[in-house]
């Protein structure tokens, strides 16, 4: 494997690497007594999400270099000490100190495999078959959400402070890769805790968007706090050239307003897909402009809206929304399956579910060719040979998990957009 140079500075530049995770037999290692808790409103059917998945990873390795968790941990636990630092922390993380031993008996590939899959609670004490956990190391449902647990941010590699124990794990699992695989060159930011703050800090990758090399823009959400954007850019002021951070508000309620790329994701460098009641309402929803200098806060202001803020900033871009135009109730059920939340492989070139009949019909409307991934990945259509398109996939079960295409997608490499 050649090495791994971490660069994005955009939304939108052509995409030199993705890392991604197949979903597997974590997806299955889940009941609906457990799929609350592991932050899931449904559970999915392995066999059909699998289908759909392989669509979004098909077409993605025809237009750049795919990197898959499973594959680059075992790389990076050939490493015997880094191995067995990663095993103290897990078991730390999980209270489950009485697994450790075994857990060093295993090879990379079987530890790997456990860690992400989970391991059966053996039922050797009345306490334990009494106790209602299936398992001793609890499976990482959400991992194919590769999107939130770690954010490329310009050179660097900020990881997330997520908002649930359940999911902890997942970015403890990306700080090892980027930290210590052989073939990445990455410095990460992990944003330590301060003592003196009592109050909740957490961040997730799903709120953060990279709009240009100087600007971020974060959704303050239920995953993502107000401490935690204060802990994005204490860590981030100095270090990136960041001198301006929009953040927007998002409603608590319902579940599909979890992060901010539900309602708002970047197209092109002169299109953005919307969730219209929710960015253009100014009336409810704070979108507020923090603006940095020589690495400390200058001003924090309240913007009209979220466009007007990026229009105000140099980037004048025009909405397309999502579920169409003409109807709420097709924009409210489409965004609840992901309908806004799409990924851009190249600037106006982007991936999601063509199960959201009404976006996809909008954006063919506003000049995107509509690619089945079918064809893409059967080499009978070439998405690079638009000026812009939008590849569908089928989501009919993905969806189901409460993300889309950009939430399954954590770019590490894009090249420069010429705004």
């Amino acid at each position: 494997m050649n090495k791994l140079e971490i660069q994005v500075t955009s939304e939108i530049g052509e995409l030199q690497g993705v890392i991604l995770h197949t979903p597997g037999a974590e997806i299955e290692n889940m009941t609906p007594m457990n799929a609350e808790r592991a932050l899931y409103s449904d559970i999915l059917n392995l066999a059909i999400a699998s289908k759909e998945y392989a669509q979004l990873e098909g077409v993605l390795s025809k237009v750049t270099r795919t990197f898959q968790v499973k594959e680059l941990l075992i790389e990076t636990l050939a490493n015997e000490k880094v191995k067995s630092n990663f095993i103290q922390k897990i078991c730390k993380l999980e209270k489950a100190p009485q697994i450790e031993p075994y857990l060093y008996t295993l090879e990379a590939d079987d530890l790997v495999k456990h860690v992400i899959e989970g391991i059966v609670m053996t039922k050797n004490t009345l306490t334990r078959y009494l106790s209602k956990e299936r398992y001793e190391l609890r499976p990482l449902h959400n991992f194919f959400f590769t999107r939130d647990s770690a954010v490329s941010v310009g050179g660097k590699v900020l990881i997330s402070r997520m908002a649930n124990q359940v999911r902890m794990h997942e970015a403890m699992v990306m700080e090892t890769i980027f930290n210590f695989h052989p073939e990445i060159h990455a410095q990460t930011l992990s944003c330590p805790d301060n003592p003196l703050q009592p109050e909740p800090v957490s961040f997730e990758g799903g709120d953060i968007l990279i709009a240009r090399d100087d600007l971020l823009v974060i959704g303050l959400s239920s995953r993502t706090t107000s401490q935690g954007i204060d802990k994005i850019v204490e860590c981030l002021k100095g270090k990136e050239m960041i001198k301006h951070v929009l953040v927007q508000e998002l409603p608590l309620k319902p579940e599909s307003f979890i992060h901010l790329d539900m309602t708002f994701t970047f197209l092109d460098t002169d299109n953005c897909m919307i969730y219209e009641p929710v960015i253009m309402n100014s009336n409810r929803y704070l979108t507020l402009h923090i603006q940095i200098d020589c690495g400390k806060v200058i001003s924090i202001k309240e913007e009209k809206n979220l466009l007007t803020a990026l229009k105000s900033l140099g980037m004048d871009l025009k909405p397309i929304y999502c579920g169409g135009e003409a109807d709420r109730y097709n924009m409210e059920r489409e965004q609840w399956h992901s309908g806004a939340n799409f990924f851009a492989f190249a600037p106006g070139k982007i991936i999601g579910y063509e199960r959201n009949i009404h976006t996809i019909e909008n954006l063919n409307r506003h000049g995107f060719e509509v690619l089945r991934a079918e064809d893409v990945i059967n080499g009978s259509k070439d998405p690079m040979s638009y000026k812009k398109c939008v590849v569908t996939i089928e989501g009919s079960e993905l969806s189901r998990g409460g993300g889309g295409a950009r939430c399954m997608t954590m770019p590490i490499n894009r090249k420069p957009v010429e705004w």
